[in-house]
């Protein structure tokens, strides 16, 4: 892989494989491995993170862009385990903060936040406790660090570092800029012997440098990266029956936890009543809910009372829930970069995940509806241009994964992905010549003046009134298409925008107009081609994902029983118990002793303590009821399985 080697112009040094960018050799630490063991109960680092934890370990500032499901709390968590004194996690999102915590205590780390949702008695105990040197993680919001007397509470403290997350928010060229956050820029002088971690999901080369510069990183240790999600399968297809098509998909996905997105208040509440009606457990999510319903329905979905969540995109940024196992998109995304957030709340346990897309043209005037009412003509252009790689993402049968990382600067270096539903499907390469050059004809003899579903109406022979009313039901390529239905026609307009044969112009009311490739291909002598997708079944699919192989399905189910129990005595989420990726191991190996729970991926010594007994029982009885399942193999018999 071809290595590159920079300088930036604050002075530190980077070198890289690809996207990845990795630092000078550091000092062994040989308690980072014990500790990820003992303590989060994992075997080894995903990418970067032992990196940043060195570097955070010899106090020195890092920089990282992380995708969501990277695994960036691990980056700060272990080192502030190691170190003396207090971390403070500074995060914009409240309602992330206690399921982070829960999820702390959990690993046996001593953990609490500060925040508006507390009483003077509950403050007063986490004060006192910081005072006492008793907490390895706060978490508090960029508010209270602009409070000139908790900045002088936390000189008087042993602190080990500071963790800026969403560290995005301090840039106005960011996508989610918070003034509060300028506040940070006094914690590098304020505290020069303390080092920062400031993460974030998303930043391009100049938020990068914004992003540093404010906050004012000393030397950092930068890290972006690769955007790519393995374990996540991407599929668009074409939005014909929407309830139907919603009902057929959560049918495979029954008792899977999961978030369809909708773009208005009106649909969010149709659909969470539609599958309502239909028995399955879904709550609506928008901002017209009052906040003690969002909130109420949130913690359902967190606490597996609910399997679905619908919702528009005020939801999920207070969602730290690992065991998302699909995202739907039920309407066209305003852009690449709100889908690929949007699609990464899926999967953040490592476990395969499947992301659908479903797609139509028409839910493009509503999105170009909003994009002109902008009044700045430069954010009219900008949100336009987003609007057409989104469109072009959806239509464009190429591979998904390749598209999306393109987007983001990245190359994909396989032929084919094997997890999005072109990489998986069967392709038929189809010629089109002579249905492009009737297309491309009829735009011709209506001088490129006119939209699709009016070039489409020529083309079929369609006696309307504005057909009529413009005389071009008297040009030569009139019916000429009188063979194809609506559906056939629309793929022919979809692959000839996809090819960039054809473009549409204009801002309210786009048009149809050639390109010179589509010019020449229509005078010349060139074939056109076309690819028709023949889909596998989803179940197919999604065994070719991600993961770590079949397990018991039937075993998982009582399992998960197990947790959803543990988890309401002890009052959290039932993924902070264990998650989805160390059920299914578990359901994998059957682990019939505590010797043999330690090995399973996520039990570190607090909780195989806490709970391991549990579920041994549980194992064990599950066991003794199948004679042919030996406990604790690390294979089964292949019947044994149920992928489901």
């Amino acid at each position: 892989m071809h290595r590159f080697k920079e300088k930036a112009d604050n002075g530190f040094e980077t070198i890289g494989d690809g996207f990845v960018v990795t630092m000078p050799q550091l000092q062994h630490t040989p308690s980072i491995h014990h500790t990820l063991q003992t303590v989060f109960g994992f075997d080894s680092f995903r990418p970067n993170q032992e990196d940043i934890i060195r570097a955070v370990l010899e106090k020195r500032d890092v920089f990282a862009v992380m995708p969501t499901g990277c695994g960036k709390s691990i980056c700060y968590q272990l080192p502030a385990v190691l170190m003396e004194g207090t971390a403070v996690v500074i995060s914009p999102l409240i309602s992330l903060m206690k399921d982070q915590v829960d999820a702390a205590k959990e690993n046996g780390i001593a953990a609490d936040y500060l925040n508006s949702s507390l009483n003077a008695a509950e403050l007063s105990g986490v004060v006192r406790r910081l005072k006492g040197n008793q907490l390895k993680l706060l978490y508090i919001a960029p508010e209270r660090f602009a409070m000139p007397q908790f900045v002088e509470l936390l000189r008087e403290l042993p602190l080990s570092l500071f963790a800026i997350d969403e560290a995005h928010c301090i840039s106005e060229w960011g996508h989610d800029f918070r003034p509060d956050y300028l506040s940070l820029s006094a914690i590098p002088a304020g505290f020069p012997g303390v080092p920062v971690a400031a993460f974030t999901a998303t930043a391009s080369e100049k938020v990068q440098q914004d992003i540093i510069g404010k906050i004012g990183l000393r030397a950092p240790y930068c890290v972006r990266a690769s955007f790519n999600r393995p374990n996540l399968f991407y599929q668009v297809a074409p939005k014909t029956g929407l309830d139907q098509q919603l009902l057929g998909f959560l049918k495979e996905h029954e008792g899977e936890a999961g978030i369809i997105y909708r773009t208005t208040r009106d649909s969010v509440e149709a659909t969470a009543g539609l599958l309502s009606a239909h028995g399955i457990q879904a709550l609506p999510y928008h901002a017209g809910l009052p906040a003690e319903v969002r909130d109420r329905n949130q913690e359902a979905f967190n606490r597996d009372e609910i399997s679905v969540i619908v919702a528009t995109i005020a939801f999920g940024m207070g969602i730290d829930k690992s065991n998302v196992r699909f995202v739907v998109h039920a309407d066209l995304p305003e852009h690449i970069e709100a889908y690929y957030q949007e699609t990464g709340r899926a999967g953040r346990d490592g476990e395969p995940a499947h992301c659908l897309l479903l797609f139509s043209r028409g839910d493009i005037p509503r999105i170009r509806y909003f994009i002109d009412k902008l009044e700045d003509e430069a954010e009219r252009t900008i949100s336009l241009k987003k609007l057409n790689q989104t469109v072009r993402f959806a239509s464009h049968n190429a591979c998904r994964r390749k598209q999306l990382l393109a987007f983001f600067g990245e190359a994909y270096p396989a032929d084919n992905c094997g997890a999005c539903d072109i990489c998986t499907g069967n392709v038929n390469r189809t010629d089109i010549t002579t249905d492009a050059k009737i297309l491309m004809s009829a735009m011709a003899r209506t001088n490129e003046r006119f939209g699709i579903i009016h070039v489409m109406d020529v083309v079929m022979g369609a006696d309307t009134k504005r057909v009529r009313e413009m005389g071009h039901h008297g040009i030569k390529t009139f019916g000429a298409g009188r063979h194809g239905d609506k559906h056939h026609w629309r793929f022919i307009v979809d692959e000839l925008l996809a090819q960039e044969l054809i473009v549409q112009d204009g801002d309210r009311y786009p048009v149809l107009k050639l390109t010179p490739r589509g010019r020449a291909a229509l005078t010349g002598t060139e074939q056109v081609f076309g690819l028709k997708r023949e889909e596998k079944m989803v179940s197919e699919r999604r065994r070719k994902g991600a993961g770590d192989g079949p397990f018991d399905a039937a075993l998982f189910e009582k399992l998960r029983i197990v947790r959803k129990r543990l988890a309401e005595a002890n009052h959290v989420p039932p993924y902070v118990i264990f998650s989805d990726k160390t059920l299914h191991e578990m359901s994998r190996h059957y682990p019939a002793t505590p010797a043999d729970m330690r090995r399973v991926h996520g039990v570190g010594d607090v909780k195989l303590e806490r709970y391991g007994a549990d579920f041994v029982a549980e194992i064990k009885a599950y066991v003794d009821d199948h004679p042919g399942i030996q406990a604790g193999s690390q294979s089964s018999p292949d019947q044994a399985f149920n992928t489901g």
